[in-house]
């Protein structure tokens, strides 16, 4: 057996036992040493201090010992170790830690409750107003903390009930819930794009400025999509009555606005400008996206040593994750392309001799079905890395491929049997909330997903006007 199929059957197992369950990280690193072990395998190397102690006539003990330094002298190890200090080393994963505890601060400071009652209020006027206010929310909450699962957990545990109670169809709400919680792996500050700019070297700033405007047109879309089903089947989305909004004055409404809406906006929006118009790099501004969330806490009275200590815990936990997914992709990916298992699959692919586009739609197809096993890390960390060396053969520019993979992923959380945004909202639903209810109501917003790629493509500028506006070419 050659060593590129060695490689495709390693990938191959990777796949089999990720679908039996294991965690990902550490099988990386497992079969990344394992087939490593192999490839790098040079007993001349390994043994050579054994071999002169034999020549040289040393006593049984010390050969014996020699050969089992020697077991261990794989340089597998040293690229274990390598890697290990170059994820230590990475400028651009020093933002993860940080935009994640600003996320979970928040999340913990009860502003978002405060945010979906008032943008509830004020939207009041327009069809399907709740299923609005809660899409706006998750944008905005989602653009916050980048945590797919905690955006749909908590909006799932405010808004979901809320609807449902003013009469909602219960497929209609899941799925704006779920569609909506998605959102903050797609519009930035998003951390899937930080570890897409590591994984492809593409520049952070470049990738946020890109996937701005994608990002907004897909949440438009989510919108656009509520208040138009809401014109055409009123009955699945009640106008609330005066009893449930209430009697309150227009300055009442501009006032909670001001008051709950424009800080968190305000935050993100600076912690974003700084970012696209160089006024900081990424972990500076970060850090004050992170500062500005505490600060947040303690001006709405929220902050607790237990809701500081929690949120600390769950980013030191979420950052931990990532990095060793990042060691044990880079370890995995080397001994891949060392064994030939990338260049067997560019021959492949280049030998099909087929278009840009035909190219783009196996590549996205290929990423919406990893979606199903996979989370988006494992996919932007594993597999994306094998597309990336192809695009300079089909002429695509690796920013706006990010920023399509970025809009494929949504499928990811959406999509039956694994979709997991289903499945976070379902852990918190009311018992008598199905699945195939919650399913039901993803289908609309994964047409809206695939209906936005479409876009992008037709109009690529969507993604390439404002990096070229602030950067040039």
């Amino acid at each position: 057996m050659s060593d590129p199929i060695i490689a495709l059957f390693m990938l191959a197992i990777f796949l089999f036992i990720i679908l039996l369950g294991f965690p990902v990280a550490f099988t990386l690193m497992a079969m990344g040493i394992m087939f490593g072990y192999y490839a790098y395998f040079d007993p001349d190397r390994m043994w050579r201090s054994y071999n002169k102690a034999v020549e040289a006539g040393a006593d049984q003990w010390d050969q014996i010992q020699l050969w089992v330094e020697g077991l261990f002298n794989n340089r597998i190890f040293d690229l274990f170790v390598n890697q290990t200090y170059s994820v230590m080393d990475n400028d651009v994963l020093t933002a993860v830690p940080l935009f994640l505890f600003m996320g979970y601060i928040v999340e913990r400071a009860n502003i978002v409750a405060r945010l979906f009652h008032t943008l509830n209020i004020a939207a009041r006027h327009i069809p399907g107003s709740m299923a609005v206010a809660a899409l706006i929310t998750c944008t905005l909450f989602a653009t916050a903390t980048g945590i797919v699962g905690a955006v749909v957990t908590l909006m799932g545990l405010l808004a979901f009930p809320a609807m449902l109670k003013a009469r909602y169809d219960t497929s209609l709400a899941a799925g704006v819930i779920c569609a909506g919680g998605t959102l903050g792996i797609l519009i930035p500050p998003s951390i899937m794009l930080i570890v897409y700019a590591a994984a492809s070297g593409v520049s952070i700033v470049k990738l946020y400025a890109g996937a701005l405007f994608p990002g907004l047109l897909l949440a438009g879309l989510y919108v656009l999509y509520v208040i138009v089903r809401s014109m055409l089947q009123p009955q699945l989305a009640p106008k609330p009555t005066k009893e449930e909004i209430g009697d309150i004055s227009t300055m009442q409404i501009a006032w909670q606005l001001l008051t709950s809406f424009f800080p968190l906006a305000f935050l993100i929006l600076a912690v974003l400008g700084a970012i696209l118009f160089g006024l900081a790099t990424p972990s500076e501004a970060a850090a004050v996206g992170a500062l500005g969330g505490l600060l947040l806490t303690f001006a709405y009275r929220a902050f607790t040593w237990q809701r500081l200590r929690e949120s600390v815990y769950l980013t030191v936990r979420t950052t931990a994750m990532v990095c060793w997914l990042f060691v044990g992709s880079w370890t995995f990916s080397s001994v891949f392309s060392y064994l030939g298992g990338e260049q067997i699959i560019s021959e492949f692919v280049t030998g099909l001799e087929i278009s840009p586009i035909m190219f783009l739609i196996m590549a996205q197809i290929i990423i919406f079905i990893l979606g199903w096993p996979l989370e988006w890390s494992e996919i932007i960390i594993i597999f994306v890395p094998i597309f990336l060396p192809l695009l300079p053969h089909f002429g695509i520019d690796p920013l706006f491929f990010g920023i399509l993979v970025a809009l494929n992923l949504q499928t990811s959380f959406l999509t039956p049997p694994m979709a997991m945004s289903a499945y976070y909202l379902k852990g918190i639903a009311p018992p008598h909330v199905q699945l195939n209810q919650i399913f039901k109501g993803n289908y609309p917003f994964l047409a809206m997903v695939v209906f936005s790629m479409i876009i992008l493509y037709q109009f690529p500028q969507i993604a390439f006007w404002l990096p070229d506006q602030v950067y040039g070419r």
